[in-house]
């Protein structure tokens, strides 16, 4: 069913980062810092896979992806739902479902064997296509989804994400430059802000992250494995 409520966007950041502390999605730990896909430490990770198995919550999390991008994007403005492989793939059925419209989705790389495709399902030339993934921090892994689904003759000037960082000011220009909009539910703020509401952690370790989401290069650099 097309969503027909449109909360604002302040209320669906703070209720995002409601329910993603409550089902323990976030992680902040100062003392023994994660290791990002870049190899980097930060004092927070986000899980954002866990939400396929609460269903009231990703139901409500897809209704407000989707007023998301029809208030930012257009009412009409898409024929194809692409979702990112691996952990865009269930949020893109979702908002395809919501949305009424086709979904199909994007491989990391060709399967090496077969057609070799990168995209499965029916995506022609012509389409106006939204990719979703569960969340960006640089942007930079969108590029290759975006050129993949460029490849077949269609065209992504959109990607809608549930969480996205916030705090790397290369992002939007990165994505701007490859001529793509970015749409998001919250950010690192957004969760900081209803944890500290919540009472979730220590007052030392948000400060901690705090501190880490003010200037992350510094504090990655300074915490950095040789």
């Amino acid at each position: 069913m097309i969503p027909s409520s449109f909360p604002a966007k302040e209320e669906i950041a703070r209720l995002t980062a409601r329910m993603l502390l409550e089902i323990k999605a976030v992680h902040f730990n100062a003392d023994e810092p994660f290791t990002l896909a870049s190899g980097l430490p930060s004092p927070t990770y986000i899980d954002c896979r866990k939400l396929i198995s609460y269903p009231r919550i990703r139901s409500t999390l897809m209704d407000f992806m989707a007023v998301t991008v029809m208030r930012d994007a257009g009412f009409e403005a898409f024929d194809n739902i692409a979702g990112g492989e691996t952990a865009g793939i269930p949020f893109a059925a979702m908002v395809a479902e919501r949305l009424a419209l086709p979904m199909t989705y994007v491989r990391k790389k060709p399967k090496g064997y077969g057609r070799n495709a990168r995209i499965e399902g029916a995506m022609s030339e012509g389409q106006r296509v939204l990719l979703v993934e569960d969340l960006t921090t640089d942007g930079g892994s969108k590029l290759s989804f975006v050129d993949a689904i460029r490849e077949t003759g269609a065209s992504c000037a959109h990607t809608a994400v549930i969480f996205y960082y916030g705090i790397f000011p290369e992002t939007v220009p990165t994505l701007e430059a490859h001529g793509v909009q970015l749409h998001y539910l919250c950010t690192w703020w957004d969760v900081l802000a209803e944890a500290r509401a919540q009472g979730s952690f220590s007052e030392a370790t948000l400060n901690e992250v705090e501190a880490f989401l003010t200037n992350p290069r510094p504090w990655q650099e300074a915490r950095k494995k040789s």
